[in-house]
């Protein structure tokens, strides 16, 4: 018998044991209705894109009805809902890539699935792409499409170029033009070989979309990004889908190349990394912008010497193949060096999205409040005048603190391209697109993602369909401004007006936290 006290043992309930984790299967229903959005928009683009003269398909068939009165209205009805589901799509399976239900691989499938019907839809948001079907036709035919513009070679093809670009010779690199010439010499000038032409060109440019999807995962792997969320942010992006696929722009052959060339670099595959950003020029001179950077990178791997020494060995070479590549690109097409001159000729076109043309517009229409004022024109050119000397000093500060290589030089490569976009002449919307691809290889937090998510869904409808910009249309804007912030609260919170009748969690808190 004890003498003291008992103590007494507390009894301690048994903790449940924890169910396992839930493993989540490949998200059909939003790959699904991410196609419909694009089926939706390949098919209202038969009347409210930017469809054909005469429209070869559609002239004496019973669906004539679409590009006229009535019939375009449903079309662009058609088209917006699709625009609509597509956003809502892209932002669902944003939220899975954050919750890690998605790899890498099934977001290809996914971006694939959603390309697959802009790719024979007609051209959407721009009519670019007959400007360079008529560049091409230029060069078959002889004539220099850096000396001309389309209209010197009336054609099926030429009265098809937006009026802003019919004596506006080609801005865009050897390489393009020798693209452009092959195309149009398989699928012919006339009018329904302009078809076949924009769908060969289309297959032709999602090349570069192909080298996005075997970049980006690469890049991440190198710069600490997920693989995941930097193909949502660029690859399954409808800014980047709808523009530079569904509008044909060459951009998307650029920047694949460029991200295939950074990634060598990164390598140490320099001599291969130099020369694919070489061909990325010869296709669009935007690709330059990445060269100085991608030369310190080289310099970082060399591991002795002097810090000048070091520079040259890594300079010389690069320089040389770079300009090698771009030389032999020149000869191959058998043109000169016009396109450079010609590089100021988009200077014609003036929007507020670009910052300097903006301010310049922004003063002229205040002054004229006050005194009567004839010409927005001298106030643009002070206006980006200021902005190309901005553009040359963060261009220059930025390369220059980027001189320790590594990861440190492709992300200010990436504000460059970003500065570039913004202060550049002209600013059009799938322009973000470059720094984009670059800076989704980092890492991203919420406030970065939802940033990106805002800015991209609104650049993707500040277009209309039929390629004029909404830019001047402030009610409209407004409107699409309100989408855009909705888009990017529902990255975060689903269905955050409550008007889902059944609310279905999309993921755990516990892993929206964690991803956070």
């Amino acid at each position: 018998m004890p003498l003291g006290p008992t103590r007494l043992t507390p009894v301690v309930a048994a903790e449940p044991t924890p169910e396992p984790e839930r493993e989540w299967p490949f998200p059909i229903r939003t790959a699904l209705l991410g196609l419909a959005g694009m089926v939706l928009i390949a098919g209202g683009g038969m009347g409210a894109g930017a469809t054909l003269i005469h429209d070869p398909l559609l002239a004496n068939g019973a669906f004539n009805w679409i590009r006229y009165g009535h019939g375009m209205m449903l079309a662009t009805w058609l088209l917006y809902m699709g625009l609509g589901l597509a956003i809502w799509a892209w932002i669902r399976l944003g939220r899975h890539a954050r919750a890690g239900r998605v790899n890498h691989a099934y977001m290809i499938r996914v971006i694939v699935i959603w390309i697959a019907p802009l790719l024979i839809a007609p051209p959407l948001f721009s009519k670019d792409v007959y400007s360079y079907l008529a560049q091409g036709d230029l060069a078959l035919h002889g004539l220099d499409p850096y000396g001309v513009g389309p209209s010197a070679l009336p054609s099926a093809l030429s009265d098809n170029v937006s009026i802003v670009w019919q004596n506006t010779p080609s801005p865009y690199g050897p390489l393009f033009v020798l693209l452009a010439k092959g195309i149009v010499a398989i699928t012919g000038d006339g009018l329904t070989s302009l078809i076949s032409g924009v769908l060969l060109m289309r297959l032709v440019l999602a090349v570069g979309f192909a080298m996005l999807w075997w970049a980006l995962p690469r890049l991440c792997a190198k710069l600490g990004g997920n693989s995941s969320i930097a193909l949502w942010l660029v690859g399954a992006n409808p800014l980047l889908v709808v523009h530079l696929i569904g509008g044909a722009h060459n951009d998307m052959l650029m920047i694949g190349l460029m991200a295939v060339g950074v990634v060598f670099v990164l390598d140490r595959k320099h001599v291969a990394g130099i020369a694919l950003v070489a061909v990325a020029f010869s296709v669009k001179a935007t690709a330059v912008i990445a060269l100085p950077f991608l030369i310190w990178i080289w310099m970082s791997h060399i591991p002795l010497g002097t810090r000048s020494y070091r520079f040259v060995r890594a300079a010389f070479p690069a320089v040389g193949v770079f300009g090698g590549v771009f030389v032999l690109c020149t000869l191959a097409a058998g043109v000169d060096l016009g396109w450079i001159s010609a590089l100021g000729g988009s200077s014609i076109v003036i929007n507020w999205l670009s910052l300097p043309s903006g301010v310049g517009q922004a003063f002229f229409t205040v002054l004229s409040w006050f005194v009567g004022l004839g010409d927005v024109q001298p106030f643009v050119t002070v206006t980006r005048t200021l902005g190309w000397l901005l553009l040359i000093y963060i261009l220059v500060r930025q390369w220059w603190l980027a001189r320790e290589g590594g990861n440190d030089a492709i992300r200010r490569a990436a504000i460059c391209m970003a500065a570039f976009a913004l202060l550049a002449p002209v600013t059009l919307p799938w322009y973000f697109s470059w720094a984009l691809v670059l800076a989704a290889g980092f890492a991203w937090g919420t406030a970065g993602l939802t940033l990106a998510a805002c800015g991209s869904v609104w650049l993707l409808l500040i277009t209309y369909p039929s390629g004029g910009t909404a830019l001047y249309d402030w009610g409209y804007l407004f409107v699409i401004l309100g989408v855009s912030v909705l888009a990017a609260v529902s990255l975060l919170k689903p269905d955050p007006l409550k008007l889902s009748l059944r609310y279905i969690k999309d993921a755990p808190e516990k892993a929206l936290r964690h991803h956070s």
